[in-house]
């Protein structure tokens, strides 16, 4: 029996497992004892990847669309051929920027660095990514706060910390590892805060719920971080020496007293017992995830926890920090590593210098480099329906369910003269939309490198050789780069593998703070992982594989110091109204549902626990106001102008006049609206107007 170490390709903490396979066959799946991030533990999805491509696996051979509709299949000469044909074709009758792509974090790094490398480099096109529906927020906070999109933490640190605050963060569901990482915190007294509008599962096992009015969480922390000035809770030589700014966000907190208390839903009474845990914790650590990123003013909320963290002096120490746990396991690196919104390694396409590290590490001339960042998902989808983007390239990701008012995405589908969807499978939505369709396969038979949301690097190694006219991600981009013809211009020299592309990654990096100059592609197989940053310096001192940053104050703005940014609270742009009183919010359903459900379709114990058909939770009484009972169906009726059916699970666990639906649903995102954060262009997911328009009264 063959062990190979590998790391699960679903959430963003990268777990590793083992894989014992026989006759190409996996036969158990063991979490890998040890490694930092799990050490033993996963959950069901992880533990039933050897599931993936067992009832649900695409002919081997590309797909593509006749003229009358139909599908033929082709050899991947003759389809990677076509399609470059047809590219290269679209590129010289419309420009460059009539082509783009969507990628995910699903992709390993080296794959999210090639797709980039052919669609901005060399074809000129756009490129964005799944990471805007998730980390997008979290990453303009840390620039414009640290100067880099740096997290502060190691995931050791929940286990140090004496006072857990969770801000629109729910690990029991989202993130069961780190949920097992709070549980494995034995510091006495301890204290476990959720702050989220809905009793979610974390919230009920939380020492104390604070249950917000939906999207007051930025007023909420601006009335917090007042009252802590006002009674003195700071520490003011950490802000005086690690800090700029705190004048100007002290006058600003002015116009937030401790009276408007009512306007997020607490009363002055809990946001004053809040104040008192943070002030009498000695490490105190802030949390939080989707429920701040996807909103209308998200970057400002997100800050508003820094803030936090830095007024208090809950930085750089164990135990503390403002710490945004990631969504896909890839996040990180396709944020850093992907050619879209900066140059490989982080930086800004107009920094000449690093344009000309970046061009000598690659071994092409700085002149092929983007010129500037990627369009947004928002505004490829609007070019396309404006009729300016021809041609996408979906790959690993299924938009016509994810995207926010998802049936403008699939009326863009409509008007693209090329859609390219590269999948593991051939039956998402957006799969059977392609007019091509590339297959290909599963973690389990792939290689490359993770980095997870805490920066570290995971190897993952297949556990199973491919099949007969199977490819990986990484050969399809490699082989469409051919049929481009970038062999021709020297631009595929040192892409060969992704061994080989890790190096030029590494390359890259140097001299950035997510430098990992000193990690090797090969010492990362049967490792623990690597956090970055780490360089030949840090190999030579032995420096621990759990550590955070900032531990000397110093952060990587030009002054050295971390900067308090703020701005007043807008309104939502779709407010609640008389039409549409109600507020539906989304969010994960349970620890087996991952996104849109098609890999975790395939395991029997998931299937088995999950509702068939989309589900919305509504209070009691507002159930009793509309005379609907538990399990009747009831259209739900949004601003957008769509309607969905769904049944209604009538809980008290959410606010009486807001809704909760898990996205996994296709119904769900026909109802969110094309509404996104001002700074990172996230979609804003968690508050969209509603109506329960009409009720029907059998029951499912």
């Amino acid at each position: 029996m063959k062990k190979t170490q590998s790391t699960c390709n679903y959430c963003a903490l990268a777990c590793n497992l083992d894989f014992y396979t026989e006759n190409e066959e996996i036969v158990k799946i063991i979490p890998t004892p040890g490694y930092p991030v799990n050490d033993g533990f996963s959950c069901i999805k992880g533990l039933r990847l050897n599931r993936q491509h067992q009832e649900f696996k695409p002919d081997p051979r590309p797909r593509i669309k006749q003229e009358d509709g139909s599908f033929t299949y082709v050899t991947w000469e003759d389809g990677l051929k076509d399609t470059a044909a047809k590219l290269k074709e679209i590129r010289a009758k419309y420009g460059p920027e009539s082509i783009a792509g969507i990628s995910t974090g699903q992709l390993t790094m080296e794959e999210m660095a090639l797709f980039g490398h052919v669609m901005r480099t060399y074809l000129k096109g756009n490129v964005d990514g799944n990471t805007r529906l998730c980390m997008a927020t979290s990453v303009v906070a840390h620039k414009q706060a640290f100067g880099f999109d740096a997290p502060p933490y190691t995931l050791k640190d929940v286990e140090l910390s004496d006072t857990i605050i969770l801000i629109g963060a729910n690990p029991v569901v989202a993130h069961p590892v780190f949920w097992g990482r709070i549980r494995a915190n034995k510091i006495a007294g301890k204290k476990v805060i959720a702050i989220d509008p809905r009793m979610s599962e974390t919230a009920k096992k939380a020492d104390i719920h604070y249950k917000l009015k939906a999207k007051a969480d930025l007023k909420l922390m601006y009335i917090l971080a007042n009252l802590l000035i006002e009674k003195g809770w700071l520490d003011e030589k950490y802000i005086e020496a690690h800090t700029q700014k705190f004048a100007e966000y002290q006058a600003f907190l002015k116009d937030y007293p401790l009276s408007r208390a009512n306007e997020t839903g607490l009363t002055e009474g809990e946001i004053e017992e809040l104040a008192q845990l943070i002030h009498a914790g000695k490490n105190v650590s802030f949390w939080w995830t989707m429920g701040v990123n996807q909103g209308y003013e998200a970057v400002r909320t997100a800050q508003a926890i820094i803030n936090l963290a830095l007024m208090t002096g809950n930085m750089g120490r164990p135990g503390t920090g403002a710490n945004s746990l990631t969504g896909q396991c890839n996040a990180m690196g396709s944020r850093l590593f992907s050619n879209t919104t900066g140059l490989y390694g982080g930086g800004e396409y107009d920094n000449q210098t690093r344009r000309e590290v970046v061009g000598t590490a690659l071994g092409i001339d700085p002149s092929w480099l983007p010129e500037k960042p990627t369009l947004p998902y928002n505004v490829i989808i609007e070019k396309i329906n404006a009729g300016e983007i021809k041609a996408l390239w979906v790959a690993a990701t299924n938009p016509i369910h994810s995207w926010t008012n998802s049936d403008t995405f699939k009326e863009a589908m409509s008007k693209l003269e090329l859609l390219i969807v590269q999948d593991i499978y051939d039956d998402t939505k957006t799969s059977a939309s392609a007019d091509v369709y590339l297959p290909v396969v599963p973690g389990t038979k792939k290689e490359g490198t993770l980095i997870n949301t805490e920066r570290r690097l995971s190897p993952m190694r297949p556990a199973l050789t491919l099949g007969e006219n199977e490819k990986t991600d990484y050969q399809v981009f490699y082989q469409m780069g051919q049929a481009l013809g970038m062999e021709a211009e020297n631009l595929l020299h040192g892409w060969e593998t992704p061994a080989k592309a890790f190096n030029l990654m590494a390359k890259c990096s140097a001299n950035m703070p997510c430098d990992f100059t000193g990690v090797t592609y090969a010492e990362l197989e049967n490792s623990k992982g690597v956090q970055w940053p780490y360089t030949p310096a840090h190999k030579k001192s032995n420096t621990p594989d759990e550590r955070r940053l900032y531990e000397d104050g110093q952060y990587y703005t030009p002054t050295k110091k971390a900067n308090f940014v703020f701005e007043a609270p807008v309104e939502n742009p779709v407010a609640l109204c008389d039409e549409f009183p109600l507020l539906l919010n989304t969010g994960r359903g349970t620890v087996g549902q991952w996104h849109t459900q098609t890999r975790t379709r395939e395991i029997l114990e998931v299937q088995d626990a999950v509702e068939r058909m989309a589900y919305v939770l509504m209070h009691p009484q507002k159930a009793s106001d509309l005379n609907v009972k538990n399990k009747d169906i009831v259209y739900v009726s949004s601003m957008n102008g769509h309607s969905e059916k769904f049944e209604v699970i009538v809980s008290q666990f959410v606010n009486e006049n807001e809704l909760y639906a898990p996205m996994h649903y296709i119904e769900v995102n026909r109802l969110t609206p094309s509404v996104y954060d001002a700074y990172s262009k996230e979609p804003s997911y968690k508050s969209t107007p509603v109506r329960i328009d009409k009720v029907e009264k059998e029951s499912v």
